[in-house]
């Protein structure tokens, strides 16, 4: 088999996976709009108790993790070292867990208080963005292991980083819509 053919199929693999991804992540934003639809003013009040300066920031912090991870991409197919950008894309990644770390104990006090649509809110709001902060410590992985392995990588062979970027960049998708539903969407509809 081809070179071309084996990069072919490792892509082809790696958007089979994002597609069982996307069945992961779909029962919890059906659920998400079920509980919306059923309770919108607790799905309001909630969202008026998220720290929109720290969810606006951490999405300025993963679009542009997701910029270099694009041009680590690029760099290794031009044949060049992927190494400084798969660091900084990595960087990012623990920058936004750790902002996201601190805003989840900051709304622990106002989830524990929460009953009715209000819990169910803070639940799917844990839920989906925990399950979100799961693949980007996966993601923060397969970057770690392409930086440590970037020499390897070249204008023939770079496959390996684009398949990992492929993966880092259905993570920063799922953060866009999570994102607006929990932080903009209830927040400006009212």
């Amino acid at each position: 088999m081809s070179t071309a053919a084996r990069s072919d199929n490792a892509l082809f693999g790696m958007w089979a996976f994002l597609a069982t991804e996307v069945l992961f992540f779909g029962p919890l934003f059906f659920g998400y709009v079920h509980a919306r639809l059923a309770q919108p003013d607790a799905f309001v009040s909630g969202s008026h108790h998220m720290h929109i300066v720290l969810g606006t920031l951490n999405t300025a912090i993963l679009m542009t993790s997701s910029l270099t991870m694009a041009l680590a991409v690029g760099a290794a197919r031009k044949g060049g070292p992927p190494g400084r950008w798969l660091g900084l894309t990595a960087l990012f990644g623990l920058v936004f867990l750790g902002i996201k770390a601190a805003e989840w104990v900051m709304e622990f006090g106002e989830a524990a208080g929460a009953a009715g649509g209000e819990a169910r809110f803070y639940f799917l709001y844990y839920a989906m963005t925990g399950l979100h902060a799961v693949h980007l410590v996966i993601g923060l992985g397969v970057v770690a292991w392409l930086w440590r392995h970037a020499k390897r990588f070249d204008a023939a062979y770079h496959t390996p980083v684009e398949a990992g970027g492929l993966y880092w960049h259905f993570v920063d998708v799922v953060w866009l819509f999570l994102y607006p539903m929990f932080y903009l969407l209830e927040r400006y509809s009212a």
